[in-house]
């Protein structure tokens, strides 16, 4: 038996050893296969007409994140303000910027945790904006029905973004190319 245990001691120890290297980059990779062209395509829908419609958010874009504000005025954008301006636009880059960072590893945590915010901001614009409140769409933990958009699906994004914010980026990621350049401290 307890040559048993040792065995299963050595080769669980040698895959936790590989695991905290691996990891990470698997984390990003499942990011970059799953989600970024995702954000990428829905980034795209929202951008205005030529180079300036980085500055000059598109009528859908209004529509994708303001749906109930974007109604009320008629679908007219020049009806909204500045600050519906600025969260359409910071949105729409953010769609972009984020995703990017994570899959390069660039500012791995902090962009992990944008795009937990942003997960979350999509999540209860879906809900409380776009009225997806139904139980197929919503659904419920512990149903039994792993294929709901909003709870289930978006919890597994979730949860591989913290992944992320807890253990980096991993050793080939820029953050580690950053940190290699980084001067040493001297001693006190």
């Amino acid at each position: 038996m307890t040559a048993l245990v040792s065995l299963y001691d050595a080769l669980f120890g040698l895959i936790e050893k590989l695991g905290g290297w691996v990891l990470p980059h698997l984390a990003r990779f499942i990011f970059a296969a799953t989600l970024l062209v995702y954000y990428w395509k829905s980034g795209m829908t929202k951008l205005g007409d030529g180079f300036f419609g980085l500055f000059s958010p598109s009528v859908g874009a209004y529509a994708q994140i303001f749906p109930k504000q974007f109604e009320a005025v008629g679908y007219d954008a020049s009806q909204l303000g500045l600050f519906h301006w600025l969260v359409v636009l910071a949105g729409t880059w953010a769609e972009f910027i984020l995703p990017v960072l994570v899959v390069i590893g660039l500012f791995t945590r902090l962009a992990s945790l944008g795009m937990i915010g942003f997960v979350t901001m999509q999540s209860l614009t879906d809900v409380y904006g776009h009225g997806q409140a139904d139980a197929k769409t919503l659904g419920s933990w512990f149903d039994g029905m792993p294929d709901s958009i909003i709870l289930d699906q978006r919890l597994f994004w979730i949860f591989l973004l913290l992944f992320l914010v807890i253990k980096g980026g991993g050793a080939l990621s820029a953050d580690r190319l950053l940190l290699k350049r980084r001067p040493v401290p001297l001693a006190a």
